[in-house]
């Protein structure tokens, strides 16, 4: 018998996580905030590639926002990587998060496993100091500014 869809689903998705961010926005009344460029002290909830709309391979990042006004808001960097450039400035941006992995690209396939890896190493045990900005042509940059270890 053929695997249901919804199975599958259930399998590649954090469902208690979901479940718990539906509730979320049930108390807090659901609506979509937007953070405006600035410096967070954030989370990475995410790390991972993944392919656009278009199907092109693209990097993932959410940062969740840990104080101040905007605390618990999600921050989306999505970075296309079909260039030299582009891997070029989420590798820096991996670099600067010091999780102590050595950060190369060589294949897709390695790249994935590779945020994997950062993932990893970050959950639970890394918070960041973003500078979220506009950058040229009204893109979003950003940049870890500084890593704090969270104690145990």
């Amino acid at each position: 018998m053929a695997e249901n869809i919804w199975d599958k689903f259930d399998e590649a998705v954090d469902t208690e996580g979901l479940a718990k961010d539906v509730k979320e926005a049930a108390e807090n009344g659901g609506e979509y905030v937007e953070v405006p460029h600035g410096d967070y002290e954030v989370s990475v909830q995410k790390l991972e590639l993944t392919a656009s709309k278009k199907g092109d391979p693209m990097v993932t990042i959410w940062f969740k926002v840990l104080a101040g006004e905007y605390e618990g808001s999600l921050i989306f960097m999505n970075q296309v990587v079909t260039k030299g450039f582009q891997i070029h400035i989420v590798n820096e941006l991996l670099r600067s998060m010091d999780t102590g992995i050595d950060i190369e690209f060589v294949t897709y396939r390695q790249y994935g496993n590779l945020l994997m890896d950062v993932a990893e190493a970050i959950d639970g045990n890394l918070e960041f100091a973003l500078s979220y900005k506009e950058g040229k042509k009204g893109f979003s940059t950003y940049e870890i500014t500084e890593v704090f270890e969270v104690g145990e």
